[in-house]
């Protein structure tokens, strides 16, 4: 019997245990606690260990403060211009409240979605096909403002709204494929003739160059053979006059050497006769002797019969 109070009183203290360490809370990095104390808020908790009153204090909301990303499924929108289409959005939020988030919508999620459909069903309501086909930016640039305004009071901050896709009518995308098959094959066309431009203007450039350089290598020859045929005259000129300054030297010199050597007057006479023998060698008919060549011919003759009789 001693042994019940023991086990009553060990029972009595894992409970109170239980009970301390269940009002222990730890709230992590980038989250934050709603806590009710008897079916009223009482205070939100931020980063850090917190205690909580047993039995009156409840924790009611845990909230996550990161940025949060909703893909939410396509929506059927009308145009200006009567073209249904599906449009699918993604919405980037944050919460910056937690205790709106927690008492200002029931449900966040499904009212973002909800209020995302009718400002999108708004803004589509007034373009036509082809303004919301080239105005994504300007689309999603009026949704967040719009959705940013309407959450507000829940304690959410829209940061983005992007449009993933534009599903238009496969009437419409059949015709859009031809359009752009079409404009394919003009570009095509453009690229095609572009290169065939360029390549006629190379060739056209290639020969031009080619006639350019086959003239500068003709006058450039042509300048190169007159170069020749001037150098060639100008060493032509150049030997003549060396052959004629030699010759006037050698009889220069000639003279000179007469002069030095005084001859008499025989000597001279006999260089005569040698120059008349010269002048008879050749094809002249009629020869004029001066007489005192004359003289020493016939002394010559003279010479020549003593001779011949001894």
């Amino acid at each position: 019997m001693k042994f019940v109070p023991m086990i009553a009183i060990i029972i009595l203290l894992f409970v109170i245990l239980i009970i301390v360490v269940s009002c222990i809370k730890i709230v992590p990095q980038a989250h934050a606690v709603v806590v009710e104390r008897l079916g009223g808020y009482l205070d939100t908790w931020s980063v850090g260990l917190h205690f909580k009153t047993p039995f009156i204090d409840r924790v009611a909301k845990r909230v996550n403060l990161k940025e949060q990303v909703v893909d939410f499924p396509p929506q059927p929108v009308i145009t200006k211009d009567n073209v249904t289409m599906q449009i699918d959005t993604v919405v980037y939020f944050q919460i910056t409240d937690p205790k709106l988030f927690a008492y200002g919508v029931e449900n966040p999620i499904m009212a973002i979605e909800n209020l995302t459909a009718t400002t999108l069903r708004n803004i589509i309501g007034d373009l036509e096909l082809d303004e919301t086909l080239t105005s994504r930016e300007t689309i999603n640039t009026k949704m967040r403002a719009s959705l940013d305004v309407a959450t507000d009071p829940w304690g959410i901050k829209v940061n983005r709204v992007e449009l993933k896709n534009i599903i238009p009518p496969q009437a419409i995308q059949d015709a859009m494929e031809k359009q752009m098959k079409a404009e394919r094959e003009r570009r095509e066309a453009i690229l095609k003739a572009e290169g065939e431009k360029k390549s006629t203007i190379l060739v056209a450039e290639g020969k031009k160059e080619s006639a350019i350089l086959d003239a500068e290598a003709e006058k450039q020859a042509a300048i190169l053979r007159a170069e020749a045929r001037k150098e060639a005259t100008i060493r032509e000129a150049e030997g003549q006059a060396e052959a004629i300054l030699k010759i006037q030297q050698a009889n220069a010199d000639g003279l000179r050497f007469l002069k030095e050597a005084q001859p008499d007057a025989g000597v001279l006479q006999l260089k005569s006769l040698e120059a008349f023998a010269k002048a008879a060698d050749g094809k002249a008919t009629k020869i004029i002797i001066p007489s005192e060549i004359q003289g020493v011919a016939g002394l010559a003759k003279s010479v020549v019969e003593i001779a011949s009789e001894k």
